[in-house]
Formats: structure tokens, C-alpha cells, sequence
């Protein structure tokens, strides 16, 4: 049975910004297909869309922050990271051309559009688990976050390869990887939306800061 790190507590982070020395990746290239409609384009807070307020609510505490996605289809602007296939639905893919672009960067931190309640402490809590790892993600009730984590550029090769095998789970990657994993408190930061009644859940235990 898989053994999972319990993430020390960190101070909270002040309303002061203080930018870690990595990118921020959003991913919202999915393809929606249980909500019907593209979810990263879905109100939320007082932003028009959910993407919005991620981008916005995360750009203070990186170095840089970026969208990865398929086209560019926001009504605000935006650092955007394209995927290099257009067919094919995958986070794979899309962790393909997140470290191919960040090239210089050994560290990122990639978060899915969808998980808008992630706090700042919980990734400062992952991005100090993650010096001697080569992935270190969140898990919840024993339920791994595979996609709300720290990734290093040295996973490149591994991601290529396994796209030139046809595989695209990400689960896999890290498995066969040098993963981290830090457990972390059910308090419904890691809330997510898949369709609609899980989207107005968010919605009615959501509060604005």
C-alpha cells in the first residue's frame, strides 16, 4: 500500500503577495464533455469565468503564470502555452508542451482550471516537499490530486516517451517517476467540477475572500 507524506502545516501567506521563484500552470484544455460546455469559460466569483479568476487569483505568487490550452479562447490576456495536438484530449499532451516551453525552468507548479479552491499555503506546502523529487502531488482521502502538483523539466523524456507509446495517463507517469506524495486534510480545498450539479456544489460553498 502506497505510503503517503502528511504536508507540515505552513504559516498562512500574508495579503502581501510573495512570489515564488517558479511558473504557474493552469490547464484548461479539456474537453468538458460530462458539463456539456467548456467549464473553464463558466462564471465564477465576480470573474466572467472560472479561468479568469484562477489566473488572477494565482498570478501574484509566481514568478510567471501561464494557461495551457488548445486555442486561445479568454476574453482577457493571458501568458498562453499551446498544446502541439489539436485531436487529442490529454493532459499528457498538454505536460509535453508545458516542459518543452518552460525549458529553463526546473521547477513547475501546475493546478487544473476546476480546483478553484486550492490555497496558496497548500502549494507553498507542496513546493517545499518537492527539492529531491521529480513530481510531488496532493493527496486527499487517499484520492491523488495527479494534476495539483510540483513537476520538474527532468520529467520531459519520460512524458515523450510515453506519448510515443500511446500512453497518457498521468497516473502512470508518476508512478514510474520519483513522486512525491503529500496528504492533506479533507476541508474541500480540492473540491473540483465535473458537471453541472457539481458545479453549483462549488458554487454554494464557495465564499468570497
Amino acid at each position: 500500500m502506497k505510503k503517503y507524506k502528511t504536508a507540515k502545516t505552513s504559516s498562512p501567506f500574508t495579503l502581501e503577495p510573495s512570489p515564488l521563484n517558479i511558473p504557474c500552470v493552469i490547464l484548461s484544455g479539456g474537453k468538458s464533455s460530462r458539463m456539456g460546455e467548456d467549464k473553464s469559460l463558466l462564471p465564477f466569483d465576480k470573474y466572467n469565468t472560472m479561468i479568469e479568476y484562477q489566473y488572477k487569483r494565482l498570478k501574484p505568487f509566481f514568478k510567471e503564470t501561464y494557461i495551457s490550452a488548445k486555442q486561445n479562447k479568454f476574453d482577457f490576456e493571458a501568458n498562453i502555452i499551446y498544446d502541439n495536438n489539436h485531436e487529442i484530449y490529454s493532459p499528457m499532451v498538454a505536460l509535453e508542451a508545458i516542459l518543452k516551453y518552460l525549458k529553463n525552468d526546473e521547477k513547475i507548479f501546475i493546478i487544473t482550471v476546476d480546483a478553484p479552491l486550492v490555497q496558496i499555503n497548500t502549494i507553498l506546502d507542496l513546493y517545499k516537499n518537492s527539492s529531491s523529487y521529480e513530481a510531488t502531488v496532493a493527496v486527499c482521502e487517499e484520492k491523488i490530486h495527479n494534476l495539483c502538483g510540483i513537476f520538474s523539466h527532468s520529467l520531459y523524456k519520460s512524458v515523450t516517451e510515453l506519448l510515443n507509446n500511446d500512453i497518457h495517463k498521468i497516473n502512470y507517469l508518476l508512478r514510474h517517476s520519483n513522486t512525491n506524495y503529500i496528504q492533506f486534510p479533507e476541508n474541500g480545498d480540492f473540491a473540483n467540477i465535473n458537471d453541472k450539479t457539481e458545479y453549483q456544489n462549488l458554487l454554494s460553498y464557495y465564499k468570497p475572500l
